[in-house]
């Protein structure tokens, strides 16, 4: 899952959890129709806060949980995945995912993912794995979220000048560009 960022796919993906857990368990599950295949474990993978005792790096305590995982989980296991090394650049970012991904279901491990990382996502699409499934979280023209999920390619986007503008820079519509002036050293929006 890609797309705009306050858009609903963690929502979605703990959905997904809450899901199984409930389907696997016999109990009733709170959604008007679901179909779902039921996995023998369910493990998850969510970026974490920054280790304050500063033992690990960011990227090194996601890969030690991640290595963890790949050393109990097991085929036909469900991996909820939401972005995983985006504690690192697009490029090494996507190549990390990219790897685990691609073993992880090669094993015959079940991955529902979200990433910003538009080359993991995009690698991924093109390998055109007919059991794949790609969602995105839509952006209206406002600016707005429809907060539903829909069939769509991976974006080089997220959107998140939507929630700069939001927090920062609420006078200057959605898409457009502040104007800036400097006058004696000092820059002035407008």
């Amino acid at each position: 899952m890609t797309g705009a960022n306050h858009g609903g796919k963690s929502t979605f993906l703990r959905s997904v959890g809450v899901a199984q857990l409930l389907a696997s368990a016999g109990a009733h599950v709170p959604a008007r129709e679901l179909r779902v295949s039921l996995a023998g474990q369910l493990f998850t993978h969510w970026a974490r806060e920054e280790d304050t005792a500063l033992e690990h790096g960011k990227l090194d305590e996601e890969l030690a949980r991640m290595s963890g995982i790949a050393d109990r989980i097991e085929p036909g296991d469900l991996l909820l995945s939401n972005e995983s090394f985006s504690s690192t650049n697009e490029v090494e970012g996507s190549e990390i995912g990219l790897q685990v991904l691609r073993a992880l279901t090669r094993a015959g491990v079940r991955v529902v993912a979200v990433t910003h990382l538009y080359d993991l996502a995009h690698e991924l699409q093109i390998s055109d794995d007919p059991r794949a499934v790609y969602l995105r979280a839509p952006r209206r023209e406002d600016g707005s979220r429809s907060y539903r999920l829909e069939r769509g390619d991976p974006l080089p986007t997220s959107f998140a000048r939507d929630l700069y503008d939001r927090e920062f820079a609420a006078e200057t519509p959605v898409g457009a560009e502040p104007e800036v002036s400097a006058t004696g050293g000092t820059a002035t929006r407008h």
